[in-house]
């Protein structure tokens, strides 16, 4: 279980008060999926097309597979505002493995998803793992470079006929 909350400096711009990084809680499945394709419609499309955003995120997904990413043992975070609504959300698979790692366009650039990511990489210490490893978009791929990981290549896949790509990085603790 993750160490009692963590507190950062404000957030900067339209967010205001301390946030807060806290376990998942089954409330914030929806929140997180909002979360979630609002960083890619906002965020990621900065980088990738109109045609790659809607394969990636074509609509909002459903809440219960939030819920249920808790199931396979991986760690859930979540960063917080001051009114304990999400602002980030990432996890931790027990192998390292950083699957979901999404900020709210509005709190992008806040220091909010750094604070996250810094309670992870400090679990996954905890639990002594020795490597924590990522597919990484565009934008994440030079927030990881900031925060230690090696770029080891690019992916090039495509997701219902359409060409996209990330970053195959990882971090050595």
């Amino acid at each position: 279980m993750p160490a009692p909350c963590l507190l950062a400096r404000p957030p900067s711009g339209s967010l205001n008060g301390p946030m807060h990084i806290r376990p998942f809680r089954p409330e914030d499945a929806s929140a997180l999926a909002h979360i979630f394709h609002a960083a890619v419609h906002r965020i990621a499309r900065l980088h990738y097309s109109d045609e790659q955003v809607q394969a990636w995120a074509p609509q909002i997904p459903s809440a219960e597979g939030f819920r249920s990413r808790r199931a396979d043992g991986r760690l859930l975070l979540v960063a917080a505002d001051r009114h304990d609504q999400p602002l980030a959300h990432g996890d931790l698979e027990p192998d390292g493995h950083i699957d979901h790692f999404y900020c709210r366009p509005d709190a992008a650039g806040t220091g909010v998803a750094s604070a996250l990511y810094d309670a992870l990489e400090a679990e996954g210490r905890g639990r002594g793992l020795n490597r924590l490893f990522v597919e990484a978009s565009e934008p994440a791929r030079r927030f990881f470079l900031r925060k230690g990981f090696t770029l080891l290549g690019r992916r090039d896949f495509d997701i219902g006929g359409v060409p996209i790509h990330n970053f195959e990085m990882e971090k050595r603790l």
